[in-house]
């Protein structure tokens, strides 16, 4: 079931499940037509996606007017979003930026490279937490698995990501916790929790809200 976080006429804010695919896939009812078949009066439009394995803050416009609005922000990086993520292994650096060209490679996988053709900035910062890594990521570009392969090249592949090494799991623990932007004069900022998956506990829930709050804050404040 897609939650609905926030809704107005231009756009609607929802909690996408981990596992869910953006488009149909087979037999399975991707986001859209998810949402589609729940609310058959709404005619939405597709502004930005999230990977299967990753839950959370998912934008859809309601009109094309506000698509091509999102469309424009999000070629000009003007919406920041954060992602929380974790892993059993420690990274090289607790944190820092991950840059590089991005290129497919085998079996499904993205790789970096020095090029600057399709080049992607990924920022983290790490903590840790009952043995395990966690991670505050900040994508200032969009590329396809961009933090999937950023957290593999520092040495922590997010748990549950078998394709990019990540040891195995009930899920793959990716989520995209904050996002901010500005709407119709109005800086709206958004938050959402992970509530599905063994690593993603109450526990977890607290860890964030205390340890990750104020640099969350801080990193929001900055363009």
């Amino acid at each position: 079931m897609i939650q609905i976080i926030f809704r107005c006429d231009d756009y609607w804010l929802v909690n996408k499940p981990a596992g869910m695919s953006f488009h149909a896939e087979s037999d399975e009812v991707g986001v859209m037509q998810s949402l589609a078949n729940m609310h058959p009066g709404v005619t939405f439009y597709p502004v930005h996606r999230l990977d299967k394995m990753t839950s959370g803050l998912l934008i859809v416009a309601c009109n094309k007017e506000a698509a091509a609005t999102f469309g424009d922000k999000f070629e000009k990086h003007d919406i920041e979003k954060r992602y929380l993520a974790i892993s059993k292994r420690k990274p090289k650096k607790k944190q820092g930026t991950v840059s590089g060209g991005m290129q497919p490679s085998r079996r499904g996988q993205w790789k970096l490279t020095q090029e600057a053709k399709n080049f992607a900035v990924t920022q983290f910062f790490s903590s840790s937490f009952q043995g395990n890594r966690v991670f505050l990521v900040r994508p200032l570009t969009g590329k396809t698995h961009q933090i999937r392969v950023a957290l593999k090249s520092v040495g922590s592949p997010i748990l549950g990501d078998s394709r990019y090494g990540g040891d195995e799991s009930d899920r793959g623990y990716l989520h995209a916790y904050a996002l901010w932007f500005e709407w119709n004069g109005e800086v709206r900022r958004y938050t959402c929790l992970p509530e599905s998956g063994d690593g993603f506990s109450s526990d977890f829930a607290d860890f964030v809200s205390t340890q990750f709050d104020e640099s969350l804050l801080k990193w929001l404040s900055k363009k």
